[in-house]
Parts: structure tokens; C-alpha cells; sequence
């Protein structure tokens, strides 16, 4: 297993003003970080990678569709300009030196049609993940497609329905992921979404259902560690959290009370409960 953090833990936009933070995140015994990939300025991403090399981390990324750049919009335009912003992400992962790219990135998030998806939906998100995928493959980058919970998304909502997208996308740089505070809501057995996605899994967020330190919530951790070895991962355990560091980032997350005692605490205890589980 590989160890990591999410950075948006403290940011939505990593700078030189984050470098002590990196540094820090590796003398706790981080593997890598997760980049929020939303300011798409290669040259930037290009320093941050630099600096990341010097501090011994990895990389992934993390990014998100807008509805002005949406996959599955039934304007043309709009779906080219959401192919556009994949491509753009995908230089910048080259640049920083992130191998992967999570997220929503098959719709816009919390946008809503006020119905379930349907099969037109279906063809042009497959359309615009199977271009960028080949974009990706050229790039050596592999876009990782996030299910999310019916609250932020309606187009994938289960670990079912991710895998059967990617297979249908059929390219080797597009696969799948879980993020244990999605199942937590959506599936009804944490083992068979595992199973049921694991030909396609390449990246695993750790979530607490609160969103805050891993271990100290309701998730049922026993059940998901030994699911995960159950399927023979062995791949990134990502941890992602939220607080209220970031104002915009808290309305987004819908979070208004304090979840944990401080970032520190979450980062070097999540670490440490995420290591006690996979040893």
C-alpha cells in the first residue's frame, strides 16, 4: 500500500506557500499528496512538482467538472469545452508528476437534471472520457472516474455503475475508484461494491462519514480492509477530509462545525489508523 493525503485538507491550490506543509507530510510518513487540480496553469504545476520530487513525495490528483465544461451536457459545445478541461488537467498532472487523476469528471458536479440519467447521457459522457482517455494514454496519466453520492451527483452512484462505465469505455488509462464515504451512503454491502468494481480499481479514497479523522466515525472499517484484501489491493489509500479552513470549500462540503481537533491531528492520526489496517 501507498500512503496519502489530500491537500485540500488545507487548500484548493498548492503554492510555494505549502512547501513546509509537504515537508512536513513526508516526516509523518506520507508516501504522496493529492493535488487539487482547479487553477490549470501547467507551468505552476510544473514548480510544484519540482519541489515535490525534492521532498521525496508522489503525486495524484484530484479535479472536478464545472456545468460550463460538462461531459453530458446536450450542447456540443459545452461537452467540448469539458474534453478541453480534461485535456488541460492532464498537462498538468504530466507536469507536476501525478500518474492519476480522481473525481467526478464523467459530469458536473452538483449539478441536477431533476431526473435520473439516461442513455443519451450514458453515450456522450463515453464519448468524451474515451477521447480524453486517449489523450491521458499519451501523457501517461490514467483518469480515475469518482462515483459520488445522489446529494452531489446523479450520473454515478455506485461502485456497480463506475466499472461498467470504464469497461464500456474499454481504455486502459480510464479506470475506477472508491471512496468509503460515498459507499457509506450508497451501497448496501461495502464487500460486494469492492467486488464488483475491482477489475477496474486503481485508487481508493479514505473517508470518514463525517468527512474528518479516519477511524473516529461510523464506517465500517473492519468490513472495508478486509474487503480491500479480499479483492488484493494494493494501491493508494488516499485519505480525504474536509473542515473549515477553506470558506469555499466548506459551503461546497456543506460542513459548519469543527469535525477534528486540528489539521495536524487529523493528517497524523488518520496515517497511523489507515497503517494499523493494512499491515
Amino acid at each position: 500500500m501507498k500512503f496519502g493525503m489530500n491537500m485540500l485538507l488545507w487548500t484548493s491550490h498548492v503554492t510555494s506557500e505549502h512547501y513546509p506543509l509537504l515537508g512536513n507530510l513526508k516526516n509523518w510518513g506520507y508516501d504522496g499528496v493529492e493535488l487539487p487540480m482547479f487553477d490549470l496553469n501547467v507551468d505552476h504545476f510544473a514548480e510544484v512538482g519540482k519541489e515535490l520530487l525534492n521532498q521525496g513525495l508522489q503525486a495524484t490528483a484530484v479535479t472536478v467538472c464545472s456545468e460550463e465544461a460538462n461531459p453530458i451536457s446536450d450542447d456540443a459545445s459545452v461537452r467540448q469545452a469539458g474534453l478541453e478541461h480534461l485535456k488541460r488537467v492532464i498537462d498538468c498532472c504530466a507536469a507536476a508528476g501525478a500518474d492519476r487523476v480522481c473525481g467526478p469528471m464523467h459530469s458536473a458536479l452538483g449539478h441536477f437534471s431533476g431526473a435520473g440519467r439516461t442513455d443519451e447521457e450514458w453515450a456522450r459522457a463515453k464519448d468524451i472520457l474515451s477521447q480524453a482517455g486517449e489523450y491521458a494514454q499519451q501523457a501517461g496519466v490514467t483518469l480515475v472516474v469518482e462515483y459520488l453520492n445522489r446529494f452531489e451527483c446523479y450520473f454515478l452512484n455506485c461502485a456497480a455503475d463506475a466499472a461498467q462505465f470504464c469497461r464500456e469505455v474499454d481504455n486502459p488509462n480510464v479506470k475506477t475508484m472508491y471512496d468509503t464515504f460515498h459507499a457509506n451512503i450508497e451501497e448496501k454491502s461495502i464487500t460486494q461494491a469492492l467486488k464488483a468494481c475491482s477489475d477496474q480499481l486503481v485508487h481508493v479514497h479514505i473517508s470518514e462519514n463525517d468527512r474528518s479523522t479516519p477511524g473516529e466515525g461510523g464506517v465500517n472499517w473492519d468490513e472495508t480492509f478486509a474487503a480491500l484484501r479480499e479483492v488484493n489491493y494494493e494501491g493508494w489509500l488516499m485519505i480525504e477530509a474536509f473542515g473549515l479552513a477553506l470558506p469555499e470549500l466548506a459551503a461546497a462540503t456543506r460542513i459548519w462545525r469543527r469535525m477534528f481537533p486540528s489539521e495536524e491531528y487529523l493528517a497524523k492520526n488518520g496515517l497511523a489508523f489507515m497503517k494499523s489496517r493494512s499491515s
